[in-house]
């Protein structure tokens, strides 16, 4: 018997991409270890990474890093294919979609904050609407959306203001580099 060995010849983006996914998938897993008050709330830790993936590299590759977080999540967990998966990702295909759209918006007045908000906003959206359209077709899931709503805007802005800091602290991380590599001591 031959054996045959397959190699793969991958780009150091597919390794960084890797490891965004990889970054949110532990925080995918992080954020299972906290009790919900409410089934389907959870805080989008996850998105953090997104964010912040979207504004150094492009919504082409926070896409990647995204969708592969809910195959991978999904497939970690045990749940590939059931109505979870196709609940998580609808919402983050259409938060996907409303980033790109964001991502154009004048940058002096939306930020990471406004995009998470609406990435948030548009994640509950695609759930709500798999729940409506395929799991419980009745009205009376609309008396939830309060309830989704106000969750939504509270964990993406904290989300967007976690994911700011990061971009913060990374650009003055940056500076100081640049700074000590031109010579000139850093500005404390």
């Amino acid at each position: 018997m031959t054996t045959s060995i397959i190699k793969l010849n991958t780009t150091t983006e597919d390794h960084h991409i890797a490891r965004m996914a990889a970054v949110a998938l532990g925080l995918t897993v992080l954020e299972s270890a906290i009790p919900s008050p409410l089934p389907g709330v959870k805080p989008g830790l996850a998105n953090i990474v997104t964010l912040i993936v979207l504004a150094r590299y492009g919504w082409r590759t926070a896409a990647w890093v995204s969708l592969l977080r809910v195959v991978a999540g999904s497939l970690l967990f045990g749940n590939f294919l059931t109505p979870g998966f196709f609940l998580s990702l609808s919402g983050a295909t259409l938060s996907l979609i409303v980033l790109a759209c964001a991502q154009h918006l004048p940058a002096r007045w939306f930020g990471p904050v406004s995009h998470s908000i609406y990435a948030a906003f548009a994640h509950i959206t695609g759930q709500m609407l798999v729940v409506y359209l395929w799991l419980i077709p009745h009205a009376g899931i609309a008396y939830l959306i309060p309830i989704f709503a106000t969750a939504a805007l509270v964990f993406g802005t904290v989300n967007g203001l976690i994911a700011a800091r990061f971009m913060d602290n990374n650009e003055t991380m940056n500076i100081a580099n640049l700074e000590n590599t031109n010579g000139s001591p850093p500005e404390s």
